[in-house]
């Protein structure tokens, strides 16, 4: 999952412009340069995330404070971009660079006034699962000094953890909690992060476990590696410890409601309004979403009748997704060796589709990816499967992440096309590309908007079909299987936070409408329920993709260019949907 960001911007720019004198771009590029900057200067985490070198010994404030400073300099930073260039002569692509950062500014501002809204610890992430995260996956220990950033970092936590606090009173004040099965899930997460040592007896805990492995790696003096040993588990015991312990007596007083959409929240209506047009970047109305993925679900579910003879399948649908969900073939011993096995056959897609790559795209992604098991201390409450950008330069990979807690519930019918879709040509290959379009502003490459990258992931699934992969028919299954768990969806978002199903109702729809099993469908309505319209991007970004795609093809005739397209799609970086069809139409245009 990505960071979204929102909505359509303003006037279409023309296909051709004037070439402005080159010192306008240079300005133009410096302004932009000296925005992100700030940006990042007031944010040491993204700066970490970059690999910018910038006060690694920091947490980035979370406070409402900040917030709304932040939010002041956003509006000043439009101030100035709006007087400095508002009437200048710009080309295409500074013209687009321009517009994009008017919305993207107007988005921050605009989204302050639900800063509250967003639930800030729950079982899918939260500053309590974010900080051992980054502790272990992104702040690097190459060297003595990056080790006692970790441990001032470490000694940071407390006061972190006291303004999620703050943030946490406010709204249990205001009734702005989540459902109640958030937080057994939670208080587990917390147990299991403080099991081990240096914070009880047995083996090592994650975090010192990955402290102990790094300082072994240096070469240091053993007096020196003995001195950072004492410290960092001086800073977990006496700081991160303690700041926990708090944080879980704090959850452990809440008292939620049974509710689970935000239709509950103060302005939950609004609220959830502003999330669908954040997420979407589009203006459909709940209804009109709710509609939309109720049609793919009967569409999909044809699809997958037709399937049936090559799977040795009779009976009716119910009985193929009772196939699906029980055949002991389509599943790896729950142990150690079953999950490497798993490891091991996502890799080998991977690699399959690698060498296949150049035959649809011409512009492909440098840095490298690994396949990796999540963490057992998180498994329990992270997502099926995910993925992380590599760092921009090249110091950390991009790494997909596979939940292997349970391996009922990773049946391998659906292991191709989750690696394409978190993999190549998916995630990875898009946001690495994104990164590595240098001659874009820095917004514009670590951007993101979530009907474009997660539809991108979606299509990726529906790509690899044409390219004559899924020749296992209980893959293609899994393929459709998939892409009728996006259509789905749909249905359940705007259920649960518009038409207000309860987690009951959504989890039976899912369980009636898809072959995925039980397990499957309560994590996936809980996670929906805390993230609220961030489960529509996926249908609705993919069918726009081939919406463009299929118009493309029609007017080019035998002109048309599948590298082309791909070219089109991803040669601007994340954009909204809007934007995407007019890069598409241009891109027609000049072809034509």
């Amino acid at each position: 999952m990505l960071t979204f960001i929102m909505l359509s911007c303003a006037k279409p720019v023309p296909v051709e412009a004037p070439a402005p004198a080159p010192d306008v771009h240079q300005e133009l590029m410096a302004f932009f340069d000296q925005v992100h900057a700030e940006e990042l200067a007031a944010n040491p985490i993204s700066a970490a995330y970059l690999g910018v070198e910038h006060d690694d010994t920091q947490w980035t404030d979370i406070s409402e404070a900040h917030e709304l400073q932040q939010v002041r300099l956003a509006q000043e930073h439009l101030d100035a971009l709006r007087d400095r260039f508002g009437s200048r002569e710009l080309d295409e692509q500074d013209a687009l660079s321009v517009r994009m950062f008017e919305a993207r500014q107007q988005r921050r501002i605009e989204g302050a006034r639900w800063f509250l809204h967003g639930y800030r610890v729950h079982q899918m992430y939260g500053t309590h699962t974010f900080v051992p995260s980054f502790l272990t996956t992104v702040h690097r220990i190459e060297d003595e000094a990056d080790a006692r950033s970790w441990i001032a970092r470490v000694d940071g936590v407390p006061g972190l953890f006291a303004q999620l606090g703050e943030i946490l009173a406010v709204q249990e004040d205001k009734g702005i909690l989540p459902p109640a099965f958030v937080y057994p899930h939670v208080l587990k997460s917390i147990d299991n992060l403080l099991t081990g040592a240096p914070f009880s007896d047995g083996e090592p805990s994650p975090l010192w476990a990955h402290f102990d492995e790094q300082v072994q790696e240096l070469s240091l003096s053993d007096e020196v590696q003995q001195e950072l040993r004492a410290e960092a588990k001086r800073a977990l015991t006496e700081s991160l410890q303690p700041a926990y312990r708090s944080l879980y007596e704090v959850l452990s007083s809440h008292v939620p409601t049974e509710d689970d959409g935000v239709w509950k929240l103060p302005e939950g209506a609004g609220y959830y309004a502003h999330r669908l047009r954040r997420m979407t970047t589009t203006d459909m109305a709940p209804d009109a979403i709710h509609e939309l993925g109720l049609a793919e679900v009967a569409r999909i579910h044809e699809e997958m009748r037709q399937l049936m003879p090559a799977l040795g399948v009779q009976g009716d649908l119910k009985a193929l997704f009772d196939h699906l969900r029980s055949s002991p073939d389509y599943v790896l011993p729950n142990t150690d060796a079953g999950r490497e096995a798993y490891l091991e056959l996502a890799r080998g897609y991977v690699t399959a589709m690698e060498a296949r790559l150049p035959e649809v795209f011409d512009i492909l992604p440098k840095a490298p990816m690994e396949v990796r098991r999540v963490e057992p201390w998180r498994e329990g409450s992270a997502g099926k499967a995910f993925y992380q950008s590599a760092s921009p330069d090249g110091a950390r990979p991009g790494i997909f992440y596979a939940n292997l807690a349970d391996m009922t519930q990773m049946p391998t019918y659906q292991l191709e096309a989750l690696v394409y879709h978190e993999g190549v040509p998916g995630h990875h290959m898009q946001n690495a590309v994104s990164q590595e379009l240098d001659e874009l502003p820095p917004f514009r490459r670590f951007g993101g908007f979530g009907a474009y990258g997660e539809g991108w992931g979606l299509y990726s699934e529906f790509l690899p079909k044409e390219m004559g992969f899924y020749e296992d028919p209980a893959s293609d299954a899994g393929r459709l299987a998939m892409e009728l768990w996006r259509a789905a969806r749909l249905v359940v978002d705007t259920g649960i936070h518009h038409k207000r199903w309860t987690r009951r109702q959504a989890i039976d729809y899912l369980m009636e409408n898809t072959p995925n099993p039980e397990g499957d469908a309560e994590r996936a309505i809980e996670r929906y329920i805390v993230m609220p319209g961030q489960a529509t991007v996926y249908k609705i970004g993919m069918l726009r993709i081939v919406e463009l795609r299929e118009a493309a093809r029609a007017t080019l005739g035998e002109d048309f260019d599948l590298t082309g397209f791909h070219r089109a799609v991803l040669g601007h970086g994340p954009v909204p949907l809007d934007v995407l069809g007019e890069r598409v139409e241009a891109w027609v245009s000049a072809s034509r």
